[in-house]
């Protein structure tokens, strides 16, 4: 089965502006150029759209929909790892977060969770070792997922690697990966399920956007 995991368009966030509900950051003017040059450059129509629960999926989305209207569209559990429930309410950048993302990656605990609302690293293997479970459930390809850029390396990371139950050790392997895998806003990667539970995978193509119009590589 043929997989297009798709991160979303640039957000507000991605561009620097201070936001304080993950849920709820749009994109920006530069992410809807983007959304339309991705729905122009699907090549033909998915047999099921997907989006994550969160805003700036759904209006990555948006052109895609309205190019192929005729298409299911669902909303699966696909949203980005939200590990720092200690900032949910406060209006920060991505700069102003950077020294919390920090510790959090050098405390290197799996089962850690920072408070309600909040995330394990395990669970977000867990979370997209059952995305992955639920696609194989399909009946037919191609499935166009509008995801997040932390996400989509979890799942590439659990193809990889098999891992079920993480070790510190293979926490700060992720970090390095999500560090070194560049992932620009509405890259494609063509993901390829077999009916064994394997995967290939090609990394995140950006070639229907301008050059002015890449972002958050």
């Amino acid at each position: 089965m043929l997989v297009w995991l798709i991160r979303h368009a640039e957000s507000v966030a991605n561009a620097g502006a201070a936001t304080d509900d993950p849920s709820g950051i749009p994109v920006t003017e530069r992410g809807e150029a983007q959304a339309d040059h991705l729905a122009n450059a699907i090549p033909r129509p998915p047999a099921l759209i997907v989006t994550s629960p969160y805003v700036r999926t759904k209006l990555t989305a948006r052109p895609t929909l309205a190019r192929f209207p005729d298409v299911t569209h669902q909303e699966w559990p696909v949203e980005e790892f939200t590990y720092l429930q200690s900032l949910h309410g406060q209006s920060t950048t991505v700069a102003q977060r950077r020294p919390m993302v920090e510790e959090y990656w050098q405390r290197a605990d799996p089962s850690h969770v920072d408070g309600p609302g909040a995330e394990s690293f395990a669970g977000l293997l867990r979370r997209a070792d059952a995305f992955l479970h639920r696609l194989r459930q399909c009946a037919s390809g191609p499935v166009a997922v509008f995801t997040h850029g932390m996400f989509i390396r979890a799942v590439l990371w659990a193809l990889m690697t098999g891992t079920a139950s993480p070790t510190a050790g293979e926490m700060r392997l992720f970090r390095s990966f999500v560090v070194t895998y560049e992932l620009p806003n509405t890259a494609i990667v063509h993901l390829r399920l077999d009916a064994g539970g394997k995967g290939t995978f090609r990394c995140g193509e950006v070639a229907h956007l301008p050059t002015d119009l890449i972002t958050g590589a």
